[in-house]
């Protein structure tokens, strides 16, 4: 929600307030909340952190984060743009600012978290302004069961002609959709296997995903106006060579220029893929969710 804006030293508010906004994140907030629990029970002595995956997206401005929807959904029922994956953007843009050998907050970066979830964000001096999800996880690029970006329309006319209820459609839309719905498969080294095979449907879904990860990296260029480095990250984003090179692909007008020798390297370390006359660096940052966590926790207590 809005509460949160940094890693949080827990207290009965604190549980109160996650409480509070289960109806945000259904999945998430009460396991997590069960966990705090048990800690605080067993471990009395013991600070527990409470580190929020949304922090980071709070810097976004009202332009970015409201929907044009009735003012009262978001005053009464915190329907707004919240964003994920907050904690890896912040971990693998302050990495990049490090190769780059710049301070984050001089640093402009689109960085592309890609995995079986996935989103893009646009980091303007080290602060978050757009981010690709939503109010949930659904929102944004097209990830291993996600849909991501859709006409909203389209669930009225599937409950309509399908007969589906709530519960159908968020099946539908969060697990059936995505990769998944695409070809059958989300997990994308067998959907390489097979579009390597011949098998058009599995060459639609990387087209598709290529697209509109290439769709949100034009898109927050214009925002930022100005890109020092573009960061691949998470499974995919580390690992897909061919992804990143048709995500890059027909962007060098913008100065975006891959290294086809460097992105193809087997290397898996932070590393620049970018060849030597582009203007913006392409940048991959394996992250480290775990560590970032880790080093927000001790901070909180007072530790670093």
């Amino acid at each position: 929600g809005e509460r949160f804006q940094r890693p949080t030293l827990v207290d009965d508010a604190v549980v109160e307030a996650i409480r509070d906004m289960i109806p945000l994140a259904p999945l998430h907030n009460p396991a997590n909340l069960d966990g705090i629990e048990v800690a605080r029970t067993l471990f009395p002595g013991v600070p527990s952190v409470a580190v929020f995956d949304t922090a980071f997206h709070q810097t976004m401005p009202s332009a970015t984060y409201r929907y044009a929807i009735p003012e009262y959904l978001y005053l009464k029922h915190r329907v707004r743009r919240y964003g994920f994956h907050g904690t890896s953007h912040q971990y693998v843009g302050e990495r990049a600012a490090a190769v780059l050998g710049k301070p984050f907050d001089r640093c402009n970066l689109i960085t592309l978290h890609l995995g079986n979830g996935a989103s893009a964000t646009a980091i303007r001096a080290g602060r978050s302004i757009d981010t690709s999800m939503g109010m949930t996880p659904l929102e944004g690029l097209v990830m291993g069961t996600r849909c991501g970006d859709l006409d909203p329309a389209i669930l009225f006319y599937t409950a309509e002609q399908l007969g589906l209820d709530n519960q159908a459609l968020d099946d539908l839309l969060n697990r059936q959709s995505g990769l998944l719905g695409l070809c059958g498969v989300n997990d994308m080294r067998e959907i390489h296997r097979l579009a390597a095979e011949g098998d058009d449907r599995a060459e639609l879904a990387i087209a598709i995903t290529a697209r509109r990860i290439r769709k949100y990296i034009g898109a927050y260029y214009a925002e930022l106006g100005r890109v020092d480095a573009i960061v691949f990250t998470g499974g995919i984003g580390e690992n897909d060579a061919e992804v990143r090179h048709r995500a890059c692909a027909g962007l060098e007008n913008l100065g975006i220029a891959l290294d086809d020798s460097a992105n193809l390297s087997a290397d898996r370390g932070e590393r620049a893929i970018s060849a030597a006359h582009s203007q913006v660096k392409i940048l991959v940052i394996p992250t480290n969710e775990e560590l970032a966590i880790a080093r927000q926790a001790l901070a909180a207590v007072g530790g670093g």
